[in-house]
Order: C-alpha cells, then sequence, then structure tokens
C-alpha cells in the first residue's frame, strides 16, 4: 500500500477551552480559516499542543468531529487524529471514528505507562491499532521526551515493514539526527518522515524532509516558509537568521511556563483559544502583560501568522 507523503506545514491546533475549561468547538471554523490563510496544509489535531491527554474519550470525538466539519471540503488540507496511547482498546474506538467521520490519517505513540519492552513489541502494539482502519493511513508519534519510549524508529520501521500496509510513516519529534536520517533513507524513503521539532527545523530540511508538523507553526507559518524559502534558494545565512528568530521565540515558551504559552502567542496573534487544562499552568494576567512586551521585542508583526479574512 502506498500513501502521499505531506508536504509543507502542518499545524498541531490547540483545543480551544472557554472560561470554564471546557470545550469552545464554535471557534474551530475560524481556527481552519487562520491556518488556510496561512498556507498551513493540515492539521494535526489532539495531539500534545492539543491536550489530547487531558481530555475525555467524549472531548475527543467531538473536537475531532469539529474539525471534519469544517475541512472535509477541502482536498488540500489533511487532518490526522492522535490517538493517544495508554489504552489501545480507546485507540481503536479513537481510529474507527476517525475514520467514520472522514479524517484522513490517525497517529499513535506508544503506550507510557505500561512501556513497551522493545522495537517489535511496539510494532505489535502499532499494528493492533492500524489494523482497525486498514484503508486510512497510520502514522507513529515518536516524542520520547514526554512519552518515554525510547525506542529507535529505525528498529520500528524494520520492525513494521511488510507487517502493517497502512503504515504510512512517523511525526518524528526527537533530535536524534541520526535515526532521522537513517528513517529518511529506509526502503527508498518509502515511509513520510514528518519532522516535529520547530526549533531544529533547519537542519532537518538539510536531510531531506518537505513536511513538518509543529504548535508554532499555529501562530508563526510565515517565519518558516520564509525559512524554507531561503534553504531552497541556497541562502543559507538568511535560513540561519531565521531559524534563530524561532528559537528566539521558542526560549520564551520556557521562560514564561512551557507549552501553555503556545495559547498566549495565539491570543496576540489574534485568536484566543483560552487556557491550558490542569496540570499544565498558565501564566497570570501581569505575566502575559510581561509577555507581550517580550513578544514585541522578537518583532512578532513581521512574521506572525496574519488573522483570516472573513471572505476565505
Amino acid at each position: 500500500m502506498s500513501f502521499y507523503h505531506l508536504e509543507g506545514l502542518i499545524s498541531a491546533p490547540f483545543t480551544p477551552m472557554d472560561s470554564k475549561g471546557g470545550l469552545n468547538l464554535s471557534i474551530i471554523p475560524a481556527y481552519y480559516k487562520f491556518l488556510k490563510a496561512n498556507e498551513v496544509t493540515g492539521a494535526f489535531i489532539c495531539g500534545s499542543t492539543g491536550e489530547g491527554v487531558s481530555l475525555t474519550l467524549t472531548e475527543k470525538k467531538q473536537v475531532a468531529e469539529a474539525w471534519a466539519a469544517c475541512t472535509n471540503h477541502d482536498k488540500d488540507f489533511r487532518v490526522m487524529m492522535f490517538l493517544g496511547g495508554t489504552c489501545i482498546a480507546d485507540c481503536i474506538d479513537l481510529a474507527q471514528h476517525a475514520r467514520e467521520i472522514g479524517l484522513y490519517a490517525v497517529s499513535f505513540t506508544g503506550p507510557f505507562y505500561f512501556k513497551p519492552a522493545n522495537a517489535k513489541v511496539l510494532a505489535e502494539c502499532c499494528k493492533a491499532v492500524a489494523d482497525s482502519v486498514p484503508d486510512m493511513p497510520f502514522y507513529y508519534y515518536h516524542i520520547p521526551v514526554l512519552s518515554g519510549v525510547n525506542v529507535a524508529m529505525i528498529d520500528l520501521l524494520n520492525a513494521v515493514d511488510e507487517m502493517i500496509p497502512n503504515f504510512a510513516g512517523i511525526k518524528y519529534t526527537h533530535e536524534d539526527f541520526m535515526d532521522f536520517q537513517s528513517c529518511m533513507t529506509f526502503r527508498d524513503g518509502r515511509y513520510d518522515m514528518l519532522w516535529g521539532r520547530d526549533e531544529n527545523m533547519l537542519s532537518a530540511l538539510a536531510l531531506g524532509t518537505k513536511g513538518s508538523v509543529g504548535s508554532t507553526f499555529n501562530y508563526a507559518a510565515p517565519l518558516y516558509y520564509s525559512l524554507i524559502e531561503a534553504f531552497n534558494n541556497n541562502n543559507l545565512t538568511l535560513a540561519a537568521e531565521l531559524q534563530q528568530k524561532s528559537i528566539d521565540m521558542i526560549r520564551l515558551l520556557g521562560k514564561y511556563g512551557g507549552i501553555s504559552v503556545g495559547k498566549a502567542y495565539m491570543k496576540v496573534a489574534g485568536l484566543d483559544c483560552g487556557e491550558f487544562r490542569l496540570p499544565v499552568k498558565n501564566m497570570s494576567a501581569s505575566q502575559f502583560e510581561a509577555f507581550k512586551a517580550d513578544v514585541a521585542g522578537l518583532d512578532f508583526d513581521k512574521f506572525r501568522s496574519i488573522e483570516a479574512e472573513l471572505t476565505l
């Protein structure tokens, strides 16, 4: 089975929340238009950025249905559903639901409480889920910093090859470039390797990646498209400067508390997605004012994502 290799910037959207911490699904059509206006080519929903591990099974289905309702008419915008990884039965349920509502693909990470002992066991976990939706592209989500599943992905590809017909590729959110390159060249580039570290995109471009999935593409897609253009034009000095701008932007996440700061960036960019649920800490009102001053110091308005036109 052969699947399309995704290209361009694929956003990892935030799950919009209301003032009480409930889902704010009404904002998702505007969110989709916002991403389209910035040439984003798809969405990886309910992942780390989307707080998938903090959502109930019912809520995940509601989020998926909201994205499907506004994107299923758009053949140039592919939505991938992150299923989770702890409970295989729930992942199968979510995968079949994603298929029923017409999403493009599903993704799964290694079980992170009872962890798989090796690549063979991880491949068996992937197969259990992938086999439930045999006509959908299935991606593994490699993020060992959060999952603690430190299996080399080249070992996983060797284990799943010919074993899972709909295994399409890997969302690779790790810094092991040796492993990533080995995966890129495996079976003459058979599998779709999507880069997942925004702050290291330039290095991944040098290895040949064409598609990336990231949280900062939500609010700074123009910056990364400029970086890609500079790289493609062999203007490596400019490409490095733009990558450093990305790094400076991402450093503010660490300064103000981590992943929740992404929603603060979205608010500055013009789309209020609320706050993160516990146990993630959100910044205070005074911290937000200091954050906005730091963001202005980055000349954020020069490279931030633009708000969608109402006519889109």
